[in-house]
Parts: structure tokens; sequence; C-alpha cells
């Protein structure tokens, strides 16, 4: 009975398994040619999983009812709030990869297969409730991402792309398997329940510690947070669009909800071990993610950097050591993940006549007058994420700071408010140059009809609009965070 429990509760990452096993035979033998095939089949799985996790996420499934496998596995609301967003950023991913990848001619079968497998660990990430169910999501994911950032094999920048991401991305596993390998050896169980007993026996000890600490710094990593950043800007530089713009948010996604279930439900007892770690880390990401991109002219390096500024508020209401807190970082990824989805789209729609990628500032010159619409998306978005009301960015950092304030870390607050003025500058910048510069008429490239919708969608749940699905917002988001058995 234990057994198809089990495998009833993970149904949606079984689908995701079966249909990756079965397109990747699919593209041994049929090749190249049924790229599209398999993108579609791929987007279809992500749909069904999508749809089987979402009643779970709504009825704010929780408590014993959700383990598998002898407690390794949660698929609660927490976890499956977080798949949604991760499925969703996977299927734009696929919708906006094959006219990117054909332009080049180097659409390859293995994309989409790539994608289901990195969505498949990141799947198994957001529901570990032990270390080692996280370790095996976390290496499917990275395996599968070290591929997808060196896509362009005869693109130099995306080789270097793959190679530093390998690098350090092994790296930070081996410092991750040290500080899991540190906690077993001081708590005696790899699971989060055995890990917050032993934690929750007394005063933790210097082993336990050190363990917490290398656990986190691994995770810092993963999510591109301040001092572990380093490898962003080269990476979403060099990899191909699409590619970036999955790494800017499904990962992103799953590492964020991961550092808060362990933070929360393996640690939650010992906040204050790891509370003053994450204040650090998130004031320092905002004010290095803000002031590295003031000097970029890549528009790819740039949202690098912002990638890493929002990071520092995600962190912020992770901080709180709440469910008010967590609530408003799972609301702030939600519309993070929206924003990040319409800036790369943007961006994919700046070609020139011979449909060439355009990257930089100076193409985008007076684009207001070429492109207007093109222009008036990318306002929307660069407002959005400078926290401009009344847009959705503005939204999502007043209910994380909100969450500070009422978790008493008003300096925590006022430091990360103050803090975002200056990513503001970086943001105007898109607009000075799109409205106010000389035209200079670069971007000539036909219009895709996919990626205008999916840029549509994200510029109507950016804008005004967006604030009528606030209470739903609100309502799921303090549902899945509840649904921890720490949260509060």
């Amino acid at each position: 009975m234990e057994l198809s429990t089990s495998l009833g509760l993970v149904l949606p990452e079984l689908i995701l398994s079966l249909s990756g096993l079965v397109m990747l035979l699919f593209a041994a033998w049929g090749g190249d040619r049924l790229s599209s095939s398999i993108s579609v089949a791929c987007c279809v799985a992500l749909g069904a999983a999508f749809a089987l996790v979402a009643p779970s996420v709504c009825a704010g499934a929780s408590g014993p009812g959700t383990m598998a496998f002898f407690g390794q596995f949660s698929a609660d609301a927490y976890a499956g709030m977080a798949k949604l967003m991760i499925y969703a950023a996977s299927g734009a991913a696929l919708i906006v990869a094959p006219r990117y990848f054909d332009r080049l001619g180097a659409m390859r079968a293995e994309y989409p297969v790539l994608i289901l497998f990195a969505a498949l660990g990141m799947s198994i990430m957001v529901s570990a409730s032990d270390l080692l169910t996280l370790y095996i999501g976390l290496e499917l994911n990275s395996l599968s991402s070290y591929v997808l950032a060196s896509f362009l094999r005869s693109n130099e920048k995306s080789a270097e792309a793959g190679l530093k991401y390998f690098v350090l991305g092994a790296l930070a596993s081996g410092i991750l398997l040290f500080g899991m390998s540190l906690t077993y050896g001081f708590t005696g169980g790899t699971s989060f329940a055995a890990i917050q007993a032993a934690a929750s026996a007394g005063e933790m000890s210097t082993g336990m510690l050190f363990g917490l600490i290398f656990v986190l710094a691994g995770l810092a990593f993963k999510i591109s947070a301040v001092p572990f950043h380093m490898w962003t800007p080269d990476v979403y530089e060099g990899a191909p669009t699409p590619v970036t713009m999955f790494f800017a948010s499904a990962p992103k996604v799953a590492a964020v909800v991961l550092l808060g279930r362990v933070a929360v439900e393996a640690f939650g007892s010992q906040a204050d071990a790891w509370r003053q770690v994450v204040i650090f880390a998130a004031l320092a990401s905002i004010v290095v993610g803000a002031l590295g991109a003031i000097g970029q002219k890549n528009l790819k390096r740039l949202l690098a950097y912002s990638s890493i500024n929002n990071v520092g508020f995600l962190l912020v209401g992770l901080a709180a050591a709440t469910q008010a807190g967590l609530a408003a970082m799972l609301v702030y990824l939600a519309i993070y993940v929206v924003m990040t989805i319409g800036s790369f789209t943007a961006l994919l729609l700046l070609r020139d006549a011979e449909g060439n990628q355009l990257e930089t500032f100076a193409d985008i010159a007076g684009l207001s007058t070429t492109r207007p619409a093109l222009a008036w998306c990318l306002l929307l978005i660069m407002f959005s994420l400078a926290g401009i009301p009344p847009l959705m960015g503005f939204w999502g950092k007043l209910v994380v700071f909100w969450a500070a304030v009422e978790a008493n870390l008003l300096a925590l607050a006022v430091l990360g408010m103050a803090a975002s003025v200056i990513g503001a500058f970086y943001y105007l910048k898109f607009v000075k140059v799109m409205f106010f510069d000389e035209p200079i008429d670069r971007v000539k490239g036909e219009a895709d009809t996919a990626n205008w919708v999916l840029l549509a969608i994200c510029a109507v749940l950016i804008s005004p609009v967006g604030y009528l699905l606030t209470g739903w917002l609100v309502s799921v988001a303090n549902t899945a965070a509840g649904s921890l058995p720490l949260a509060g």
C-alpha cells in the first residue's frame, strides 16, 4: 500500500521521467528532424504535470498524507506552488527556442529533452524532505543545465559558459555534499525531520553549525547569491538566450524554494543561527547586483546582475523565518518569473535584418520610434523590475518588506528599500535609450507570433491589470507556506 500511495504522490515526476525517456529514444532514432514534434510532446508532458499538481496547491495539501517513500519526498502545497512556476517557465523556454535555434541552424532534438529532465530534477528538489533526495534532484538539474549552457558547440562564448558553469557548479556541489555529510554526522540522520529533532534537542553544536553553513553556501551558488554570484554574468551572456531565460527563472525558483525548506523545515528551531547569514546575503546581493549592472552595455549581462539583485529581495522574505515571510517570498517569486520571461522574450525579438540577435544598448537606441510596441512592453517590464508603482514588481517588493517589518527586522527592510533605489538607475537607462536617444533602426527582424503572444501575456500580468489576481495569489501563497511543518 505504501508503494502505491507513494507512486500516486510522485505521478507528475513519473510523467516527466517516462516522457523524457521516450522522447530521448525518438531523438536518437529520428534525429533533429523530429525536434519540433519532440518540443510539442515535452510541452504536453509539462502541461500534464502542471494539471496534476494544481489541485494539491489549491487544496493546501499538507501533513503526513503528502509524504512519499518513507518521508523522503513531500508532495505538499509549498512544493506544488514551486512546481507550477517551474513547469510554466520550462514550457516558455521550449516555446521560444525553435525560432532562435533554427535561425542559427542549431536546433537539436536533445534540447527539449534536456529541458524536461532539468524540470524533473527541479521538481524533485522542491519536494525533497531528505538530504539524499535533495542531492539527487539537484544533480539531475545541474547535469542537464551544464549541457544546455554549452548548447551552441561551435560558439566560443557558449562553450566557455558551459565550462565555467560546470567547474563552479562541481565546486558548489562538493561544498554542499560536505555540508550534508557534516550535518548527518552531527545529527544522526539525513531526513529533515531527524535533523530538526536533533537541532531542537539543545544548543546547536559547532559541527552542526558548520554543516548548516556549508549547506547554505552550496545552495547560495545555485541561486547566485553574493558572494557566490561570480558565474552568473558570464554564463547568462554566453548561453543561448532561450537557455538564459530558463536559467534565470525555473532553476532560481527551485533553489530558492529548496533553501526555504531546508532553513525552515530542517533548521527552523535554530533560525537565529542562519538568519544572520541570510541577511548578509540578502543585502549584499541587492547592493552588488545593483552596482554591478550600472556599467553594463550588454543587455544579457545586465539582466544577470538584475537576477542577483532580485535574489536579495527574495532572501529578505526568507530572513523573516515566518509563514508570512515564506508566503511573501513565493509571491515575489511568481511575479519575478513573469518579469524574467517577459524581459528575455523581448530580447529575443531584437534582431537585425539578417536575423542576428542584438544584445547591446546601442542596438535599441530610439526603439520607441522604430518598434513602439516592443519598446512599450520593455518599458513596462523594466519599470516593474525597478519596483515602480502601480506595476506588480512594486507590490512584490512591498509584501517582502512588510513581512520583514512584521518579523521585527525593520533595519533590514529599510536598508533593502534604500538599496533598491540604486537598481532603478539601470532599469531607467532602458527607457532613456529607447525613448530619448537618436533612432538607429537596427531592429528589423520579422515578428515571431509565439514570442509576441508570450510577451503580451507577461506585459498584461505585470501591468495594473495583474492586481486583479493579487487576492488569489496571496491566498495560494499563504496556503502553500502554511503547509510546511514549521513555517510558523
